[in-house]
């Protein structure tokens, strides 16, 4: 940069070379639009992005902070907060849309990405229920509960009433362990094994229990542990 030239700003960077040509803090800025006496934009951004703890740090940190910890960044307000959190909430919508036009629950691994944006970011735990056609298509999504890491997961006479009234020819169970380590409890492994002889009985076969981790994930089915 030449001497006493004036560095050129995020948004008028965007137009001449397009959001590649962008770091993160000054997308960050983008969005924010302005900053404060003594700090500009990118440099309220780059100490957002500083607020996360690793390996959640970065881009990632915005799952995770809340509004109150945003806004003890001097210049962040609740305005920008709750921008900058919808910002989050955008980018798993936007993952889950781009797959949903194909979405089939015919794989473990298919099912895992759909649902991995959504539960790895979740602090609790959260058990779907995922109804099924005789394709494989998703016909309901049902959110059988949430509560802590500690709570255990859920009656199987709850998941069996939502398979039925579902009209559910399969039906596929997933749950989050906020730990990151997708591996299974007993409790997880007992549960399953109760709602697979329970679904057999009902002629509605349980097909996977999926347990999702931090961009990684454990199924019943390809352990071997269920079968169909």
């Amino acid at each position: 940069m030449a001497k006493n030239e004036i560095p050129e700003k995020p948004y008028e960077r965007f137009l001449a070379s397009g959001p590649g040509s962008l770091t993160d803090a000054e997308l960050l800025a983008v969005i924010l639009r302005t900053g404060t006496r003594g700090s500009d934009a990118v440099e309220i951004s780059a100490r957002i992005l500083e607020l996360g703890k690793s390996p959640r740090n970065g881009l990632l940190s915005l799952y995770d902070l809340d509004i109150r910890d945003l806004m003890k960044i001097p210049g962040i307000g609740e305005v920008k907060a709750v921008k900058l959190k919808c910002l989050a909430e955008l980018s798993k919508r936007m993952h889950e849309a781009g797959l949903k036009s194909g979405f089939t629950a015919n794989s473990p691994s298919v099912v895992a990405e759909f649902y991995m944006e959504r539960l790895r970011h979740e602090k609790n735990e959260c058990v779907l229920l995922l109804s099924l056609d005789s394709k494989g298509k998703v016909i309901r999504e049902s959110v059988i509960s949430r509560g802590s890491v500690n709570r255990s997961l859920a009656p199987v006479r709850d998941i069996l009433m939502e398979a039925l009234d579902a009209e559910a020819v399969n039906i596929i169970l997933l749950h989050n362990h906020p730990s990151g380590d997708p591996s299974p409890s007993g409790d997880d492994r007992s549960l399953t094994e109760k709602l697979r002889a329970t679904c057999l009985q009902a002629d509605i076969p349980l097909i996977d229990h999926i347990i999702i981790g931090d961009n990684t994930y454990f199924s019943f089915k390809e352990s071997g542990f269920l079968h169909g």
